[in-house]
């Protein structure tokens, strides 16, 4: 049921995973880095802005073509797939709809050709979901701002070009005192703190950030003064179906390795798979997986034709950041003990999906919003 533009997209992006992330993902991990050939690469196929419009040096794709390319990029290696979401949205998808032309000639141009990769600086050490609880302050002064506090969980910040960031500009005003900036990642003052050591997703470094009397110019505030909430909230639709589609593209391939296991490792005389247990332990992970696939398209259609679908996308995250931890567990346990080794990729892909369930707002948040859907 998919265009020709989108099967073509898919099979771009499921050829790149086979062939170039596939192959390295565990050296990839070893290095905790994703290495410049494979950002370069993204870029020249047009991944790193794809729903930004031409007119703006992106690809022009829709949501759908958008969401599968993830779950490919995702099946080959999560952390990859974990650059590519943050940098499409929220990075260029706050750019495409808040910064002023200008600011799109400079800023979105470059990155949505892939010329550098976009990072999004809202989660502070004390405030994780609540993001009206921010204490980095931007205090106005002659020709801009000057910025201090420091951020929490920011990926991709070490090899990122630019960031996105949240700062109080009026500690009076609650949420409407939030403002958005856009600052280079090599200026004065914005500083890496630290590189996080994970469980998951080694390869995409996710760091923590101080700013140290940092100035930021006019130029730089994206919107106006107070529209910084309302802009972090922006992006959320599509960064939720973002994070569904890695989920389902991490436990698709570990579903896939499991099932062909079960038809080469003989027990009892027999395939596994011929076991009346194992059939159904991976049946049960079959429709799930294709439960969650169609939640993600459903919400990528509705973002197509113009529809609001904050509801359909938290539950395509919720649904699939979660189903996709059954899985991977799934999976491991139709490799039985072989699926605890770190020689199989069940084990990697296991803990690298273990983070969906959290960041782009946790299992619980998604429920909150569903739930306010109803009243």
């Amino acid at each position: 049921m998919l265009t020709e533009e989108q099967q073509l997209i898919q099979d771009m992006a499921r050829n790149f995973a086979n062939d170039i992330l596939k192959p390295k993902a565990v050296e990839r991990e070893e290095n905790h880095e994703i290495e410049e050939s494979v950002r370069r690469q993204l870029a020249e196929l047009g991944f790193l802005g794809m729903t930004i419009d031409p007119e703006w040096d992106g690809a022009g794709a829709d949501y759908v073509s958008y969401a599968l390319a993830l779950m490919e990029v995702a099946a080959g290696d999560g952390a990859v797939s974990t650059m590519l979401s943050v940098h499409n949205a929220p990075f260029l998808a706050i750019l495409d709809k808040f910064a002023s032309d200008a600011q799109k000639e400079k800023w979105m141009k470059p990155a949505a050709r892939g010329e550098f990769i976009g990072c999004f600086a809202l989660t502070e050490a004390h405030a994780g979901s609540d993001a009206s609880a921010l204490r980095t302050r931007a205090v106005k002064t002659d020709g801009g701002y000057i910025i201090n506090g420091s951020k929490q969980f920011i990926s991709s910040a070490r090899i990122g070009g630019a960031t996105i960031l949240f700062a109080v500009t009026d500690p009076e005003a609650g949420k409407k005192g939030l403002s958005a900036f856009y600052a280079r990642n090599d200026i004065k003052g914005f500083n890496i703190a630290g590189v996080e050591e994970k469980m998951g997703q080694m390869a995409s470094d996710t760091c923590a950030l101080q700013f140290d009397d940092m100035f930021l110019p006019d130029e730089n505030l994206i919107g106006k003064e107070g529209q910084g909430y309302g802009i972090a909230l922006s992006s959320l639709e599509t960064g939720r179906i973002g994070i569904a589609s890695q989920s389902v593209g991490m436990a698709q391939a570990a579903f896939d390795y499991a099932l062909a296991y079960s038809k080469e490792r003989t027990s009892f005389g027999k395939p596994i798979f011929e076991h009346q247990a194992v059939q159904f332990r991976l049946a049960d992970a079959d429709t799930k997986l294709e439960a969650a696939r169609q939640l993600i398209l459903h919400a990528a259609r509705m973002k197509d034709a113009g529809i609001p679908c904050l509801r359909e996308a938290a539950m395509a995250k919720l649904f699939a950041s979660e189903i996709a931890e059954e899985v991977c567990s799934a999976a491991i346990q139709t490799l039985g003990g072989y699926g605890y080794l770190r020689e199989y990729p069940v084990e990697k892909i296991y803990r690298d999906v273990r983070i969906c369930q959290i960041y782009e707002g946790t299992s619980d948040i998604q429920k909150i919003i569903i739930a306010r859907q109803m009243a």
